[in-house]
C-alpha cells in the first residue's frame, strides 16, 4: 500500500489533533479569489471596451433602429 506522505504533501497528508492547520480549506478559498478576481478582471475589460467603442463610435455609421413590423395585425 502507498503511504500517504508519498501521495500528498506533509500539511494535507498529515493529520493529527496537534495540526490543526486545514490546509484543504485555505487552498479551496484562495482559489475562490483567484477565481473571482479573474471574472472581475474579464468584466472590468468588457466594460471598458463596450464604453470606449460606443464613444468613439462615428454617427454616420449607426444604424436607426427601426422595429420589425408585428406578424398579428
Amino acid at each position: 500500500m502507498i503511504s500517504p506522505s508519498i501521495i500528498a504533501c506533509s500539511i494535507c497528508g498529515y493529520h493529527s489533533p496537534e495540526n490543526t492547520s486545514d490546509a484543504a480549506g485555505y487552498s479551496i478559498f484562495f482559489l475562490l479569489i483567484v477565481i473571482l478576481l479573474i471574472l472581475g478582471a474579464v468584466t472590468f475589460f468588457m466594460v471598458r471596451v463596450m464604453r470606449r467603442e460606443s464613444a468613439n463610435l462615428d454617427p454616420e455609421l449607426q444604424d436607426d433602429y427601426v422595429p420589425a413590423p408585428s406578424a398579428h395585425r
